[in-house]
């Protein structure tokens, strides 16, 4: 990111917001609401503590990430968008290299 590869940052910085939203809380463990008599009080009170995703989980988010971009390359490809499929192509390679 330092070289400001612009495809590369922006891929990175796709991948770390899939995986983010992965660690986010499950809108079933939320509580509903309810009286305000009865609502949380305090800075924080109402946080609600983000999943821990494991090494193995966040590999699957990355391989899921590759397999949307291979896709979408194909679509691409498929429709003589051969630049575009090159970029997702690219951005496939920046995957694969963490996983390695």
């Amino acid at each position: 990111m330092k070289a400001r590869d612009r495809a590369t940052a922006s891929t990175l910085r796709a991948t770390l917001a899939a995986i983010e939203n992965a660690e986010a809380v499950d809108v079933a463990v939320v509580p509903a609401a309810g009286a305000i008599e009865a609502s949380a009080v305090g800075i924080g009170a109402a946080e609600a503590a983000r999943r821990e995703l494991s090494e193995a989980d966040v590999a699957a988010i990355v391989r899921a990430e590759i397999a949307e971009r291979e896709h979408a390359a194909a679509v691409y490809e498929g429709s003589g968008h051969a630049d575009k499929a090159a970029e997702l192509r690219a951005a496939m390679a920046v995957l694969t290299s963490f996983l390695a």
